[in-house]
């Protein structure tokens, strides 16, 4: 549970959802990097359809908060250890909602924000699961600076997008980039499960993911909406 102002409002918004879905595979320049993050159902292939794989809600932290690199992870002995930082940018939902067209997908968005989808790459790859567990370890979402509604936001596939990694520039990219927009995704979200208010979608992360250490400072930051700055420290 984290809780983030509201945009031109005194209000402030719990985000606590019962469910976060998070897109692989939606930017293209992020498609062809794959032979570099070495994760098990990485292709060079454009995807027919959203790629979906659940965080959970003890992932999320809020700006300031640090990104916490768990201690166990020593004792695999893994001879690359890698876990990266990948700017998002989320969607909150407002209402319940299911089978929802793309011609009304956005009437069922409560507000846009910055998130980073912390990824542990060895278990990501290596879990017979899948994505699972190297997506969901504690901390690994942070979320914030704050909320935007979408009339403050205005058009939300064309917002300047960017990652940087203790003050350098390493990911840089525009949200008009998606390969599936915001009501495409929507639409394919809401047929396979009913969302719910306050459930967030985070939509893909574009090119130049990378590695973060104790020490670091990551910060994610798209147009309109600001900056989320977290430390990383280790267990």
């Amino acid at each position: 549970m984290v809780i983030l102002p509201i945009v031109n409002t005194t209000k402030k918004y719990t985000v606590n959802p019962t469910k976060i879905i998070a897109l692989g595979l939606n930017y293209r320049a992020h498609i062809a990097e794959s032979t570099t993050v070495k994760v098990r159902g990485f292709t060079d292939e454009v995807p027919e359809e959203p790629i979906l794989f659940p965080k959970t809600p003890n992932v999320l932290i809020g700006p300031g908060e640090s990104i916490v690199i768990p201690a166990f992870l020593k004792e695999y002995g893994f001879p690359e250890p890698r876990t990266d930082y990948e700017a998002e940018l989320a969607v909150i939902i407002k209402d319940e909602c299911k089978n929802v067209g793309p011609g009304d997908a956005l009437k069922h968005v409560f507000g846009y924000t910055c998130m980073n989808d912390v990824s542990q790459r060895n278990l990501q790859t290596g879990d017979r699961a899948g994505w699972f567990r190297g997506k969901s370890l504690d901390t690994f979402g942070p979320i914030g600076p704050v909320i935007v509604r979408p009339d403050d936001l205005g058009d939300p596939h064309n917002l300047r997008i960017c990652c940087r990694l203790n003050g350098v520039t390493v990911q840089d990219s525009n949200t008009g980039s998606m390969i599936f927009k915001i009501p495409e995704i929507i639409a394919f979200v809401s047929r396979n499960f009913k969302l719910m208010p306050g459930d967030v979608i985070v939509t893909g992360t574009p090119s130049g993911v990378g590695p973060i250490r104790h020490g670091d400072v990551v910060e994610v930051e798209i147009e309109k909406i600001g900056i989320l700055r977290n430390p990383v420290v280790e267990e």
